[in-house]
């Protein structure tokens, strides 16, 4: 199959005379004479080279480079310049275009710069493949399971997962919720556009709107240069918003404008941009409860929740702990250049008594330090650090004020101590009864 390019040239004649020679070399070929043309023609087509004439009647090489660039497009680039223009030619490169060639052309060096700009494209190509590669198969792995609380959470990733529906996570951390959110991108309709993380705890109220939405050069003191934001990164592709709840409330309402009109605003610009992203969120937090305090905005609530998937902590799975715990083990060989094999039945006994608080990302770390002091082919109870009992926590009256991880144990412990009087075993957990009620019913504890 002969190879495509786009030569953009609005002297006709030299277009021609290039165009002949690709001809010649096996190569299909599009003119274009203008920024306008090489925009149409790029956007109704995919091609394996462009060559761009630095000066054009409209615009120039680099605008239209950086528009490519812009709509996510990293199809190798050179530009042609006469003599006076090199040094624009090599702020071109520092911008994304592959090299430059001087006019007038000489076939030799073009065919070398070619056949370079073809090899690179084509390592990133195939790097990028193994990435994502192992990426998937990291994520599945990492959420694989064959508990029946899993399983439900793979039906709704794959009912949800081909819509344009917002999808809020619920879940403890460590449970594996970004991993769940990358699932539902790899099983989209976007997966070929760029998936985003964005740690909300870490937005502060001054850096949130920039973060998110992009700034204007000078647009505050340290904004030197125009900066793209989250959503224009993502373009076409899917944000995730982790630890939604953390987010500052004022920035809240900036969110939910762009999630409503499709639009941002860039900190120091009058114009809005469009932008096309789908929203997955997640929290470990408890929202109704923060929007009852006054912390998180009910609308955006409603906005970011078309969906929800509630991701089951460890504990609630411990028919999959043998099978993370070895493919922890693996990740920790490699990783320490060991050759550990096997985990002991009495070490395997003593994980899956464990509580797990930290869920999946506390027993990653469990088993790779057991990896590491292993003297020989298997990780013993010896191996391990002393793990805390699953009832001991909720057996411990001197705490009762709910925390992420610890809820139905705790619930199961006041009620025990208020002797089944739900109000002071509210009070001892210090929420209202109408969430007592609730969790009582989530976690399935006898309401009579």
């Amino acid at each position: 199959m002969s190879k495509k390019i786009l030569i953009v040239d609005d002297d006709v004649s030299y277009g021609v005379m290039l165009k002949t020679w690709f001809q010649r070399n096996s190569w299909d070929v599009v003119l274009a004479s203008s920024l306008e043309q090489a925009l149409k023609a790029s956007a109704a087509s995919r091609y394996d080279l462009i060559l761009s004439d630095l000066r054009l009647p409209d615009g120039d090489g680099i605008m239209f480079l950086t528009s490519l660039r812009e709509d996510n497009i990293t199809t190798p680039f050179i530009i042609m310049t006469g003599y006076a223009d090199v040094q624009t030619a090599v702020n071109a490169i520092k911008l994304g275009a592959f090299d430059y060639l001087k006019k007038p052309i000489i076939p030799e060096i073009l065919q070398q710069k070619i056949d370079l700009a073809l090899k690179q494209d084509k390592k990133e190509k195939e790097d990028k493949t193994d990435k994502k590669e192992k990426m998937e198969k990291g994520v599945a792995t990492m959420v694989k399971g064959n508990s029946s609380v899993i399983q439900r959470v793979y039906n709704h990733v794959k009912l949800v997962a081909p819509t344009k529906m917002s999808v809020l996570i619920l879940g403890e951390s460590g449970t594996g919720k970004e991993y769940i959110a990358r699932m539902i991108h790899e099983q989209s309709g976007r997966k070929d556009k760029p998936f985003i993380a964005v740690d909300c705890g870490s937005l502060s109220m001054e850096l949130a709107p920039s973060e998110l939405f992009g700034h204007m050069k000078g647009s505050f003191t340290s904004a030197i240069a125009d900066k793209r934001g989250v959503f224009e990164e993502a373009k076409g592709g899917t944000v995730f918003l982790d630890e939604v709840g953390n987010l500052p409330y004022e920035v809240q309402k900036q969110l939910l404008r762009a999630l409503q009109e499709q639009k941002v605003r860039p900190v120091g610009s009058a114009q809005d941009i469009k932008v096309d992203v789908r929203i997955v969120a997640a929290t470990n937090e408890n929202l109704e409860k923060a929007i009852e305090e006054g912390r998180f905005r009910q609308d955006l609530y409603h906005r970011i929740n078309e969906f929800s998937i509630e991701v089951p902590p460890l504990r609630d799975r411990i028919e999959d702990l043998e099978e993370f715990s070895y493919h922890f083990l693996e990740q920790a060989n490699e990783e320490l250049g060991k050759n550990v094999k096997h985990i002991t039945a009495e070490a395997l006994n003593n994980l899956k008594q464990h509580r797990w608080d930290g869920n999946l990302r506390e027993l990653r770390n469990v088993i790779r330090r057991a990896t590491l002091f292993a003297e020989n082919q298997d990780i013993t109870a010896d191996n391990l650090p002393v793990l805390t009992s699953r009832t001991q926590k909720a057996d411990d009256d001197n705490y009762m004020a709910l925390r992420p991880g610890d809820e139905k144990e705790q619930i199961l412990a006041a009620l025990r101590k208020a002797r089944g009087n739900k109000t002071v075993a509210a009070k001892l957990l210090e929420i209202d009864r109408k969430t007592l009620y609730n969790k009582m019913h989530l976690y399935g504890i006898d309401l009579t």
